[in-house]
């Protein structure tokens, strides 16, 4: 018995450690703070050209920091550029087309179809007087009916175009249909929608950066065909970042997304990231198993992200980290500005 008693105390005092250290792990120690811990995520963009054409070069490489609107590489651009012209090309001929219809007859066309006009009336009062002429030469017998028929044909053809001269005037002097110049002025608008798919296509021959990062991976190098199933390079945006942690079911109720937080590293310990909570889970989660001890595998967690800004670059992918959401502090604003983006 006497040999027991020291077993049954250690036994005790081991018990009261684990369950000082499952306290100490379940409430933050610091009323004022939630210390969590979590690794470092950020987003990745996976970028492609949308033309199928050979790539002419690529002005990146791995590890580069770039800003949102640099060049990143190019495609070879020949065939766009010969697009481009061809509908400007196009463009400028209908415009001509229907600034020709929109002005109208010009003045030396009417002036012309009226002396055509004068003319074809000239040439039907000229065939109406020879028939008359043969007609009364008929009666006394001096021509051939056949004459008479013919000469009747010829001011009946006369007075024909006259009529059709008429109208031509009357069609100049009127000025183009408006139907027409509808269909001149849609038919511009076609061009100049084709002009900008053009230039569209043009500018697609540069890839350029949506956002600023860091150039995490080079896929394509020049003389590679490019299409738009293929990334060509990959960017991974390193401002803000975020860190993946887990808050524990009980403690979910003093967690909001807007709140303060920081983020400190093990390189940099006394230097904390301003940070804010970003996103928390709706639904509850096992503790993944490259977090906790198997012990607390078992718990229900939210995943909760906690953003920071990153201007220094200190805070890369992977890199474990204590995020500690400060309790009492104001609460910041969901999106704060972190300067480079």
């Amino acid at each position: 018995m006497k040999r027991i008693l020291p077993l049954l105390l250690v036994a005790a005092v081991l018990a009261g450690v684990v369950l000082y250290r499952n306290h100490l792990q379940e409430a933050p120690a610091d009323e004022s703070a939630l210390t969590l811990y979590g690794n470092i995520d950020l987003r990745e963009i996976r970028l492609a050209f949308n033309e199928v054409e050979h790539v002419r070069e690529v002005r990146v490489e791995e590890g580069d920091r770039v800003k949102a609107g640099q060049i990143l590489a190019t495609l070879d651009d020949a065939t766009a550029r010969a697009r481009v012209a061809e509908a400007e090309a196009r463009l400028a001929a209908g415009r001509q087309r229907l600034a020709r219809l929109e002005a109208g007859s010009r003045p030396e066309e009417i002036e012309r179809a009226r002396a055509e006009l004068a003319a074809a009336k000239a040439r039907a009062r000229a065939a109406q007087d020879t028939l008359k002429r043969l007609e009364g030469l008929l009666k006394r017998k001096l021509v051939s009916p056949e004459d008479v028929e013919n000469a009747r044909s010829l001011a009946d053809a006369a007075r024909a175009q006259a009529r059709a001269a008429a109208a031509s005037l009357r069609l100049l002097e009127l000025g183009p249909r408006k139907e027409d110049i509808a269909i001149a002025r849609a038919e511009v608008a076609a061009l100049e929608a084709g002009l900008r798919l053009a230039r569209q296509r043009l500018a697609e021959t540069r890839l350029v950066a949506p956002v600023a990062g860091v150039v995490r991976r080079r896929l394509l190098e020049p003389g590679d065909l490019a299409s738009p199933q293929v990334p060509a390079i990959t960017l991974a945006r390193v401002n803000p970042v975020w860190a993946r942690t887990y808050v524990p079911e009980p403690l979910l109720g003093r967690v909001k997304p807007g709140m303060a937080a920081e983020i400190l590293t093990d390189s940099a310990p006394g230097t904390p990231y301003r940070a804010w909570v970003g996103y928390v889970s709706p639904t509850a989660e096992f503790t993944p198993k490259n977090v906790e001890t198997p012990e607390l595998r078992t718990r229900l967690v939210y995943e909760t992200r906690v953003y920071a800004c990153n201007p220094d670059g200190g805070l890369r992918l992977g890199m474990p980290v204590t995020v500690r959401i400060l309790l009492d502090a104001p609460q910041a604003a969901r999106r704060p500005d972190c300067g480079d983006e």
